[in-house]
């Protein structure tokens, strides 16, 4: 996806393999693989505007604090998922992303994580990185335009 395609802030796109080991007793994607795809997308989202790799060196990391999940259809071994990540908000500390993966464009699920950053030292909340927050608003002024 082009910045000139992107319609929401940071918003990137990924396939998403369904693999033989995704497959539940039921013959679908096990919900626990959605889990894994959402921090596929959040990774590759991040690489795009600070890469994990460079978080570590700054002693910082991301921290999950909650994730909701809306199963809307199930996914099956042949099927070709795409999903799709955004920033929703950025605050101060806390972050929120959403995300949506679809089947030839029908939404599967939709989903909502919420996050701080933290010093790996003490393990304690730090303000949003300052690099993080004007890419945020870059792209917010963007997808305004």
């Amino acid at each position: 996806m082009s910045q000139i395609e992107q319609l929401k802030p940071l918003e990137i796109e990924l396939h998403l393999p369904v693999r033989t080991y995704d497959i539940d007793f039921a013959g679908i994607v096990s919900n626990i693989v959605y889990v894994r795809w959402l921090e596929d997308l959040r990774l590759e989202m991040l690489s795009h505007s600070f890469p994990l790799a460079e978080q570590l060196q700054n002693g910082i990391a991301p921290l999950i604090l909650q994730t909701k999940i809306d199963y809307k259809q199930a996914i099956q071994m042949t099927d070709l998922p795409i999903g799709k990540m955004w920033v929703e908000s950025l605050a101060s500390l806390r972050w929120i992303v959403s995300a949506e993966i679809a089947i030839a464009g029908k939404i599967s699920a939709i989903a909502q994580q919420t996050g701080i950053f933290i010093n790996l030292e003490t393990k304690k909340p730090i303000r949003i990185p300052e690099r993080l927050q004007q890419q945020y608003q870059d792209s917010l002024l963007q997808s305004e335009s």
